[in-house]
């Protein structure tokens, strides 16, 4: 199996792969996830029980397999929705495929678990590490996942850049852009200090209070030629 595998969500065929008769509601059928040989990824296929037991041993064995019942499709009121759902943010992730959201897809998925609107129909250990299938209960649509066996220290930081994308609609917020007066603040802390210290200093043009003013008084005069001597 290739290093890197390639993710896609799996729905679910409403007839069987090989005699492709319609399911009928209420059906068990078996649901069977295939390696796509023109790719890194997988296939799915959907079989009927009789379809299924037919099968020759020589056919290529499947990666993962389940029985599930079939329910018919029903069209649901198309309610307008602000954020993005935890299922809506699980399924954009898994069809961007970016390596670094594999933790997030994680997190997802298991919240989607919890809430059972996910059921984890199998898992799967491969040279890359254990493979998570899980099936949404109402669609039948199958998610691949792959367990990044994150450490216990990392869960509670996932768990908060899971609910930021959330709440900002399954995208990272922008950082706030800063003024230029902030910038100036920023990277001249001491500025304001500067300017006050300049402000207490007398300007040079101007006389100190502490100065005296000089006297016009000429000093006493001596005599030419007379030393002085202090008197006894």
């Amino acid at each position: 199996m290739a290093l890197h595998e390639t993710w896609s969500i799996k729905s679910r065929s409403h007839t069987c792969s090989i005699t492709e008769r319609k399911f009928d509601d209420g059906e068990s059928f078996y649901t069977a996830i295939f390696p796509d040989p023109e790719s890194s990824g997988y296939l799915r296929k959907d079989f009927s029980t009789e379809a299924w037991n037919d099968r020759n041993e020589d056919e290529t064995p499947p990666f993962s397999f389940w029985t599930s019942i079939y329910h018919a499709p029903v069209k649901e009121e198309e309610v307008q929705v602000t954020e993005e759902s935890p299922e809506n943010l699980l399924r954009r992730l898994i069809e961007e495929d970016e390596e670094h959201t594999e933790n997030a897809r994680y997190i997802l998925a298991i919240m989607l678990e919890r809430k059972k609107q996910l059921v984890e129909a199998d898992s799967q250990p491969t040279a890359t590490g254990i493979i998570r299938i899980y099936e949404q209960r109402k669609t039948g649509d199958v998610f691949i996942v792959k367990d990044p066996n994150i450490p216990l220290d990392d869960i509670e930081k996932i768990q908060e850049e899971v609910s930021e994308l959330l709440e900002h609609g399954g995208r990272k917020p922008e950082p706030e852009e800063t003024t230029d007066t902030e910038k100036t603040d920023t990277e001249n802390p001491d500025s304001e200090s500067h300017a006050q210290a300049d402000e207490a200093e007398p300007r040079q043009d101007e006389p100190s209070q502490s100065d005296e003013p000089a006297s016009n008084t000429p000093p006493e005069q001596q005599a030419p030629g007379e030393d002085h001597i202090p008197h006894s």
